[in-house]
Formats: C-alpha cells, structure tokens, sequence
C-alpha cells in the first residue's frame, strides 16, 4: 500500500471567498450576475447564496450584520436559500460590504410596454 502525502484541500465555498476578497471587481460581477437570478423566484436562492458570500468575504456575517444595523441571526435568515431579505435589509448589507444596488434594462423580449 502507497503512503503518499495527501495535501490539504479548502472547500469550493472558502475558495470562492478568498478570490472574492482578493479581487473587488470580481466581487462586484460575481454579485452582479448572481443578482440577476432573484428575477427568477426558482432561482432566487442563487443571488441570496451570492450576497451570503460576499458579506462572508468583506467581514464576515457577523461583522456585516452589525454594520447593516440587523442581528446576525436576521441576516443568516435572510440571506438563506429560503429567505426573503427586505429591501431595506438588502440595502443595507450591499452598503456595508461597500457596494450599491443599480438597475439596468431588461432585455427586449421580457421588457414590459
């Protein structure tokens, strides 16, 4: 039987918010595109895992929420697959991760007259 060294591994979820953390414009994209998701109610837990993300990578959860004025719980809660963050609390976790919401058009054919 080989005795090789097996090297130590991070999970998905710690490599996504090391690159996150070391790059600022990837943050703002990653998050961008995710967002994008919460059009699609059976996509929506994408865009909340996104921002969980984020807030993880510039602070962690804990931190974000004191800064966002929330309690950690609440914010765990809303940033969940199953949560329904408020406005007002969506708002407030982009301000503290320094980050704002923007609105661009919607693609022609789901544009509404």
């Amino acid at each position: 039987m080989s005795k090789r060294k097996l090297t130590a591994s991070i999970s998905h979820v710690e490599a996504t918010i090391e690159e996150l953390r070391a790059d600022r414009a990837f943050a703002a994209e990653y998050l961008k595109a995710a967002l994008e998701e919460l059009d699609d109610p059976e996509h929506r837990a994408v865009g909340l895992l996104a921002l969980r993300d984020v807030a993880e990578a510039y602070g962690g959860l804990a931190t974000i929420a004191q800064a966002a004025g929330i309690t950690r719980e609440a914010l765990y809660r809303a940033l969940s697959p199953t949560g329904n963050p408020t406005l007002k609390t969506l708002l407030a976790v982009l301000h503290a991760v320094g980050m704002r919401l923007s609105v661009t058009p919607a693609e022609p054919e789901t544009a509404h007259a």
